[in-house]
């Protein structure tokens, strides 16, 4: 077996500081995964072979390679710090799963953005979680290379860069990254060029950069190690043999090993044979380390299938763990080494930091399901800020028994499942179908909030439409003079609405002081000779009335009403006065007025 990579020696050679840990956010297609290549490619390029190395999902960049890509910018006798990790998977999801003490687990982030296309959805929601957790971020204006006009510079700081362009580019992007500046400002950040911020930690540092040509990188890199040595330099300090403490990234499949675990650890140390404990879905899982893995040198994390094993890793690193009785482990759970007999205490404390993600449930609500507990707690504030109700929030994919308790909602828009970056298991589906629950997948968040949104608008939207075809609507109509072309039997006459709609088969009204008097029933309605259902304000119809005799009940220029039944009316009044026409709100108001002037209260 080989010993601990080379970060790791260099961790421990610093004495107690480990090696900040970055996350890389932003808007999809904005250019975080083309960044990191950047990154870990020039890294390779500039050193020898151990210029980087590869963790489970995380790359080490020692202090050494990190002052040859930024060449004068840093000089490594400047830092005490061992270099910097950066999280493999980029994207706020990761970064919301990896979690330390309730708090981000990341100690820095870097926020890209296409200088092209500014903020994004995904850009905003990704600056709310980092202000949630108020984590410090750089932000990255990518993209520097597609300003029209651009000079190429490979691999150079931005500002030499800058001094290769036309005053035509260069104005050209200032005015780009002054807008994206006036967008931080939009959402409470203070932002300026990086070389203009004096205090970093009250004003966000903007670095121009471009992935494809490198340029900028070496002052993004300065950035991160400046921001790093100067503010973080206490939370760096580890005890490199106490005993490791870390988080959850994945939980895989290796052949040979069965369920294990992706862990970034970000304190103290963990050997083989360790007795470790690990959150469950249940309950913590207690268990022993059979083998620490880490990629061969130089592979690609994403696609190595192979594997070494190590005796130790210590912090910051990330590294497979494999050990028995992991099936029900949780991605972003945390991971604790135990030292001597305290199992006991080690649980607990498990068992508190998951506490501290636990979703607020209502007693009718929707289901959620997402494939870690960062995600899961970011989809739980999504949806709170949306104010939308959950029932039941769980890590994993969509079983059966989610269908069974997503159907027993007490309403209908509630009978849902919000599944985000999970799949959906066959008899699952096979549920779905069977039962009508509804499921919304997604693996962004706002888009999936968004889409149960609409959801609930048009079902809302179709209900309301439901619920005014079978009431009764105001209507206020005249007995025009001279237009009695029937006494009684029924009584036909013509009429002129005021206001609202007159519908057929509907009780007539005439008012006695504030008390209507009942009349008789419309039983039919003409315009010019043809049939109708209804007649709006403005219109000149011929009606039948059941009941009255002209000259008795009712008389030529008589005001009538349509009699509005008080559940009606106070439905109409309060959930769908938006839902009706501005004369038929006249006409509700009208027949409200006489009806409360002897019961106030009369449709409340």
């Amino acid at each position: 077996m080989s010993d601990t990579n080379t970060e790791s020696e260099s961790a421990a050679g610093s004495g107690t500081l480990r090696t900040p840990i970055v996350a890389v956010l932003g808007h999809v297609d904005h250019g975080k995964t083309t960044l990191l290549d950047r990154i870990r490619g020039s890294a390779v390029q500039e050193g020898e072979a151990g210029a980087i190395t590869q963790h489970i999902g995380a790359t080490a960049v020692p202090l050494s390679t990190i002052s040859e890509m930024a060449g004068s910018l840093v000089d490594p006798t400047d830092f005490d710090l061992p270099g910097l990790l950066f999280i493999d998977t980029p994207g706020h999801h990761s970064f919301s799963t990896l979690r330390s003490r309730g708090g981000a687990l990341a100690d820095i982030a870097v926020l890209v953005v296409d200088v092209n296309d500014g903020f994004q959805p995904q850009t905003e929601e990704a600056i709310d979680i980092l202000k949630r957790t108020g984590t410090p971020f750089v932000v990255a204006a990518n993209k520097v290379d597609t300003t029209p006009g651009w000079n190429p510079q490979q691999g150079q700081p931005i500002q030499k860069s800058l001094e290769q362009q036309s005053d035509r580019a260069e104005n050209r992007l200032n005015e780009n990254l002054y807008e994206l500046i006036g967008d931080l400002s939009g959402k409470g950040f203070s932002a300026d060029f990086y070389w203009r911020v004096q205090d970093f930690q009250s004003n966000i540092g903007v670095v121009p950069v471009s992935a494809m040509t490198g340029e900028g990188i070496p002052d993004l890199l300065t950035v991160l190690m400046g921001l790093s040595q100067r503010f973080m330099k206490e939370e760096m300090a580890v005890d490199v043999a106490g005993p490791g403490v870390g988080t959850v990234l994945e939980v895989k499949d290796e052949r040979g090993f069965g369920a294990t675990l992706d862990v970034v650890l970000y304190d103290g140390v963990v050997r083989e044979g360790d007795t470790i404990v690990v959150g469950g879905r249940d309950d913590p899982i207690v268990t022993e380390v059979r083998a620490l893995l880490q990629p061969r040198p130089n592979a690609e994390i994403r696609t190595e299938k192979r594997f070494e094993r190590v005796d130790e890793v210590r912090a910051a690193a990330g590294v497979k763990i494999a050990a028995p009785d992991l099936d029900e482990a949780m991605s972003g759970a945390p991971v604790r080494v135990v030292r001597g007999d305290d199992v006991d205490a080690v649980k607990a404390e498990v068992r508190k930091e998951l506490a501290r993600i636990e979703v607020d449930t209502a007693e009718d609500g929707v289901v959620v399901k997402a494939d870690t507990l960062g995600s899961l707690e970011a989809m739980a504030n999504a949806l709170e800020e949306a104010e939308v109700p959950i029932l039941r929030a769980e890590v994993g994919d969509v079983a059966p028994r989610d269908v069974t308790v997503a159907q027993t909602a007490n309403e209908e828009k509630h009978r849902v499942i919000l599944g985000f970056n999970v799949d959906v298991l066959s008899d699952a589906e096979a549920a779905l179908d069977r039962t009508g629950v509804k499921l919304f997948d997604d693996d962004v968040i706002y888009q999936l909030v968004e889409e149960y949104e609409e959801y609930v608008d048009e079902m809302e939207r179709a209900q309301q439409e439901t619920v005014l075809d079978k009431i009764t609507k105001p209507a206020r109509f005249r007995i025009l003079q001279d237009h009695t072309f029937r006494q009684n039997d029924p009584a036909v006459v013509g009429v002129e609405v005021v206001s609202g709609t007159v519908q057929n088969n509907r009780p007539v009204a005439k008012f006695e002081g504030s008390e209507p008097e009942r009349v008789g029933t419309l039983s039919g309605i003409q315009h010019q000779g043809d049939d109708v259902d209804k007649a709006q304000a403005g219109e000149r119809v011929s009606v039948a009335i059941d009941g009255p005799t002209v000259g008795r009940q009712i008389e030529e220029g008589d005001e009538l009403w349509i009699e509005l039944p008080e559940k009606h009316a106070k439905i109409l009044e309060q959930e769908l006065a938006s839902e009706i026409r501005a004369d038929e709100i006249e006409a509700l108001k009208a027949y409200l007025e006489k009806r409360r002037k002897t019961d106030p209260f009369w449709g409340k």
